[in-house]
């Protein structure tokens, strides 16, 4: 009668202390707190924290132990064996619920990696306390054993974890190892993130140990993108052509890769030097003949009689978010809370080398404060002010970026401009961008510049040492690439 009863303590206990560590109840630090009711109001007494240390306390003893957990690693003589509680398990983890409900002994034989073995520790005791510390290397560890056992609290946090730490620095990288991981285990979030990171920042993606590591499927991905942030296409070549020598696939698998390469966006000059210097472009320059043919041509004649001989509308033709001086410029604006500021800039015509010697001169307006026009003051021939017009708008002043050429030209027909603008931010100590904003040549401004942003404030993520960092790219397109939507 005693065991029975000192098992159903055991079992009050151990609920209530997993109400705690699940947040059920609030914690609160210190002991009284008083709190607001629909009638009245009343003092919570709490005392979570100590009932989570005795609750991890339970589990390093093993007191009261009804299960041992032996955790075999694959393919190794390693082995750990924990004490642990089929109350707590069982609310936790409906996988483990199963295996115990079938379990013919008081032994659970459970088979991980090496890697999940040297982190099982900390994720038993995340089921028993709620909060683990973690380094880069354990992300995915700790997320494969919270996707195996169904722990989606634990999975959506390590997801959080990853996709905040894409920035931070690892010896041999981790985004593109990550990225390869939620593509197996379909965590999507996760996926779209990393390749959110990878693209936007590629350059220092194609100068790290990762490189070589990204997966064919990976690569293809990448080079089939026009968002992607990195100095020229010159630079994507040469980053495939080391790939392709340090993976060497089969051959149906290079040709694809290096017919994504965007030739006609890079000048004629450095095409010549590559067919006489480039390995990879001498092995397979019959794959490619008809593109470098073509970018030829796109350089040597006027765009627009081109495309009445040749069909243009294709990815060859289109940039990609280039940060070379040719193609836009960086904007640092220093105390952006404080007022309007304007910038100039020149980028070339066209990518095509018959444009190569005409410029465009662009003026750049930067307001932390710009009002609708509904909401602005009108002012009659006497000089007047009117109030604002009610004729709707939110009225709420927010930041605006405005992009206009600065003359109009003859020059410009046939070519369409498509505005982008890069927002970098501080992660982990380093800029990334964070967002690319991108408006037509319709228009003369992006209308959800910043919408969230808080640039009053020192302390918002997008103020990077008291500056906002921008990057604007101009992109030229000829008129014969856009599609009207029927």
């Amino acid at each position: 009668m005693a065991r029975v009863r000192r098992n159903e303590l055991v079992f009050v206990y151990l609920f209530f202390s997993m109400l705690v560590a699940g947040s059920l109840l609030r914690p609160v630090r210190g002991g009284l707190r008083a709190e607001g009711l629909v009638e009245g109001s009343a003092e919570v007494i709490s005392h979570s924290q100590g009932l989570v240390a005795r609750l991890e306390g339970l589990l390093l003893l093993g007191n009261n132990s009804d299960i041992s957990l032996r955790v075999e690693t694959v393919d190794a003589d390693e082995v750990k064996v924990i004490q642990a509680h089929t109350l707590v398990l069982s609310m936790q983890s409906r996988v483990f619920e199963e295996m115990l409900r079938k379990r013919n002994s008081s032994t659970l034989v459970l088979q991980e990696t090496a890697e999940c073995t040297a982190v099982f520790d900390k994720f038993i005791r995340y089921l028993y306390c709620g909060e683990l510390s973690l380094q880069l290397d354990q992300a995915t560890p700790l997320h494969s054993l919270a996707t195996k056992y169904a722990i989606s609290g634990l999975q959506q946090g390590l997801t959080q974890y990853m996709s905040q730490n894409l920035a931070s620095d690892s010896p041999t990288g981790h985004v593109v190892g990550w990225y390869q991981y939620a593509t197996k285990v379909g965590d999507m979030t996760l996926k779209n993130n990393c390749l959110q990171f990878l693209s936007w920042n590629l350059s220092s993606v194609l100068q790290s140990p990762e490189w070589p590591l990204v997966s064919i499927e990976l690569l293809m991905t990448l080079l089939q993108r026009s968002d992607l942030v990195l100095k020229n296409e010159l630079e994507l070549f040469e980053a495939v052509e080391t790939w392709l020598t340090q993976n060497n696939p089969d051959s149906l698998t290079a040709e694809n890769a290096l017919r994504l390469v965007r030739y006609a966006m890079i000048p004629p000059r450095e095409l010549f030097r590559l067919q006489r210097q480039s390995p990879i472009m001498t092995r397979y320059h019959e794959s490619v003949r008809d593109l470098l043919y073509m970018s030829y041509q796109f350089h040597s004649a006027s765009p627009l009689q081109l495309a009445k001989f040749f069909d243009m509308n294709c990815s060859l033709f289109v940039p990609r978010n280039y940060l070379s001086s040719m193609w836009g410029a960086q904007w640092i604006i220093n105390n952006p809370a404080r007022d309007d500021r304007s910038t100039s800039f020149q980028t070339q015509l066209g990518p095509s080398g018959f444009d190569s010697s005409k410029r465009v001169t662009w003026n750049a307006l930067f307001s932390p404060r710009w009002l609708p026009l509904s909401m602005r003051p009108m002012y009659t021939e006497q000089g007047a002010m009117q109030p604002p017009r009610p004729d709707g708008g939110s009225g709420i002043a927010r930041p605006r970026i405005i992009i206009t050429p600065a003359t109009s030209s003859a020059d410009f027909a046939g070519v369409n401009f498509q505005k982008t603008v890069l927002v970098l931010t501080r992660q982990k100590g380093k800029l990334v961008v964070r967002h690319i904003l991108g408006f037509h040549q319709s228009t003369e401004e992006v209308g959800d510049f910043l919408a969230d942003a808080d640039l009053q404030l020192r302390t918002s993520e997008y103020v990077v040492d008291g500056s906002l960092y921008l990057h604007i790219i101009v992109k030229p397109i000829y008129q014969t690439l856009i599609t009207t939507k029927k």
